[in-house]
């Protein structure tokens, strides 16, 4: 009866003195678990012409497994190191946002006609170049994504071609004007036209009239 009962007693404390180092030996074992790293990976920011408009064409990817982005909001930034310019492009639906913007400086009419660009104002009747009017990022900028994280992506001004100006210099939009001069500058000249074809008309029925 004693043999028995000191061999359970033995037993019952082999057990209880494993059971520490078993814990101990899964706690060694394990191993926490970081968070994923948001990220915009593939997101991208491109300068295009579209009816001689400049515009920013853009697609924002947020990659975040874990959920660690509270806020959705997605801008680009511009800066060539000395100025810089701020860019609101959305908020992220389900980690997705693209679309496109006008390129700082430019304008369009209500009817999507070209009415600016940058680093050109309209004085005087006549377009000319100014070093204001975001000129600046027509020259070497760099262009970040921000959400949190934030992406630096290449983007350069998208440059005039024969189908599309990006700005009035070019042939093809030699003749755009703004919506506030173009009545007053073409008007004048198409009556003092139309008058002087209407003289030479008459001056030459009298020189026939006077020959008969």
């Amino acid at each position: 009866m004693k043999r028995s009962f000191f061999v359970a007693l033995t037993v019952a404390g082999v057990v209880a003195l494993g059971a520490p180092a078993a814990a101990q030996a899964e706690t060694d074992d394990y191993t926490p678990t970081n968070p994923a790293t948001p990220s915009l990976a593939g997101s991208t920011a491109v300068g295009v012409c579209e009816d001689d408009v400049p515009w920013i064409s853009y697609d924002v990817t947020l990659i975040d497994p874990d959920a660690q982005t509270s806020n959705a909001a997605a801008r680009l930034v511009l800066t060539d190191g000395t100025n810089s310019a701020t860019i609101p492009l959305g908020t992220l639906s389900n980690g997705h946002l693209a679309g496109r913007v006008l390129w700082p400086g430019a304008s369009v009419s209500a009817s999507g006609q070209p009415t600016g660009w940058p680093g050109w104002v309209y004085e005087n009747g006549a377009w000319v170049e100014t070093s204001g009017n975001f000129r600046w990022t027509r020259g070497d900028i760099s262009a970040t994504i921000e959400v949190n994280p934030s992406l630096a992506v290449p983007l350069s001004y998208p440059p005039s071609t024969p189908e599309c100006a990006t700005d009035p210099g070019n042939p093809s939009t030699a003749a755009i004007l703004p919506a506030t001069g173009m009545g007053a500058a073409v008007l004048p000249i198409a009556i003092a036209g139309g008058v002087a074809v209407a003289i030479g008309a008459v001056i030459m029925l009298r020189r026939r009239a006077v020959r008969r």
